[in-house]
């Protein structure tokens, strides 16, 4: 349990570094930065892929996959949805979609927690039940200020939850099956990147994306591997919960870059940040419970 909590805050400090050194990757846009993050992110996740000795684990869904057809089709499926979320989150601020697709991540944590519900028999704490609570009153604020929810909010939501658990019913749950998601989403990337007009020239011209690239793969391959772990060592409600700890730390990047939380968003954002810290609050007792153990 501690080090998927672990795993997820450092997952979540990392995603909040990736935000921050967003803007260094200009003149590439949205779309050539995903196809940039995905084939830089590959050779990094595949270095630990080996350091872990978790190559094996590719060997074996490969075999499970060649006896089973339908395994293979949901290889493809959880790449796509990855793809698809991993699309979105650059897609949306280039087409002025930001909010509902922040709204959706918002409400990614409270499906995750019906769902680990529902599906998993899950439990929560006193403290964990009462960060829920908190959250969704911020998220219910949030929902009437934008005035609804639209399908990019509703594609957040609903689609990163069946991500996770369609990887726990294929027993992919781990590097391996991470690393296969990566692959898969190449000839995708390599499509962003080449198209008209090319970003390979933009890259070969600006000396500081020569740096700025490689980077952005190894702390995207990381967060990820790290997110991943998280996602098999927690269960689905705790892990959905931990989620809100990336908004709010993307909230404190924006406002270190020079925005500003209006008056209006505060009763949106002070109880997703009491909530958080309300999850803090039940990490320390429940590490400090098993250090007496």
């Amino acid at each position: 349990m501690f080090k998927g909590l672990v795993a997820s805050v450092v997952a979540s400090v990392l995603f909040g570094a990736m935000y921050y050194l967003a803007p260094q990757l200009a003149p590439l846009d949205g779309e050539q930065i995903f196809g940039w993050r995905v084939l830089a992110t590959l050779p990094f996740t595949t270095v630990l892929l080996l350091a872990l000795g978790q190559w094996r684990r590719v060997r074996l869904l490969l075999r499970r996959a060649r006896r089973q057809p339908s395994l293979a089709l949901g290889l493809l499926a959880s790449a796509a949805l990855l793809g698809v979320q991993l699309w979105l989150f650059l897609w949306a601020p280039l087409h002025g979609r930001a909010l509902p697709v922040s709204l959706g991540y918002f409400l990614l944590p409270l499906v995750m927690v019906l769902a680990g519900r529902v599906l998993y028999r899950e439990s929560l704490t006193g403290l964990q039940w009462l960060a829920t609570l908190l959250a969704g009153a911020g998220v219910a604020h949030e929902v009437l200020r934008a005035g609804g929810m639209s399908w990019e909010t509703w594609l957040v939501a609903l689609g990163y939850t069946a991500y996770f658990v369609l990887r726990r019913r294929l027993a992919t749950d781990h590097l391996g099956g991470h690393w296969l998601d990566m692959l898969l989403l190449v000839p995708a990337a390599l499509w962003f990147v080449a198209r008209a007009p090319s970003s390979l020239g933009l890259v070969a011209g600006h000396q500081h994306l020569w740096a700025m690239v490689p980077v952005l793969g190894l702390v995207s391959a990381v967060a990820l591997a790290l997110y991943m772990a998280a996602s098999r060592l927690l269960p689905l409600g705790l892990f959905g919960l931990l989620s809100y700890v990336e908004p709010v730390l993307l909230a404190l990047v924006a406002l270190a870059l020079g925005e500003s939380i209006g008056r209006e968003q505060w009763p949106s954002y002070g109880p997703i940040f009491a909530a958080v810290g309300v999850l803090v609050l039940d990490g320390a007792l429940r590490l400090g419970q098993s250090q007496k153990v």
